[in-house]
């Protein structure tokens, strides 16, 4: 048998064809691994955000003492007080919106972000958050302000204990 220039051109075009086939199967194994890889790091890092801000008033007594205060007062505390307890509060929610960008990309997972923002339902009826929530809903994105008010919308919750004013006798 005898092959001819177009048919040795052919076979090099089936060949070069089925090279490429080849290669985009192995391009998008590596995307496939990559994009867990990508997923995993970022729902670590979103995880990570919370867990430090919890650790850093967990750890903090005087934080910690100005946080339940705040949360409970019904009325606004003393300015310094009140700041401190605004920026506090701030650092959470800019972490939960980081959560829902994270989520809403595809890049953590729903459940993740889901579990992450639940903590949110025991205190949204308190005081402190509902001032809090007056005052800087806008400074977030519209999209993670919307699911918030959504959040807020839904029916109370029992909250944790520790927000419980003590009864007076």
């Amino acid at each position: 048998m005898h092959l001819t220039l177009i048919d040795l051109a052919s076979i090099a075009q089936i060949v070069g064809a089925l090279a490429v086939v080849v290669s985009l199967v192995y391009v998008a194994i590596q995307v496939k691994s990559s994009s867990s890889a990508v997923r995993a790091a970022s729902g670590t890092s979103a995880n990570a955000a919370v867990q430090s801000w919890y650790l850093e008033l967990g750890s903090n007594q005087q934080a910690s003492d100005l946080y339940i205060k705040a949360m409970t007062s019904p009325e606004p505390i003393a300015r310094e007080e009140e700041f401190q307890f605004i920026v506090m509060t701030h650092a959470l929610m800019l972490a939960f919106q980081n959560s829902y960008f994270l989520e809403r990309e595809r890049t953590i997972d729903a459940e993740l972000r889901e579990a992450m923002t639940v903590t949110f339902m025991g205190v949204k009826d308190l005081p402190g958050f509902r001032r809090y929530w007056r005052q800087r809903r806008g400074y977030f994105l519209k999209g993670f302000a919307d699911y918030a008010d959504g959040l807020v919308a839904r029916p109370s919750v029992e909250t944790l204990d520790v927000y419980r004013l003590p009864e007076t006798p």
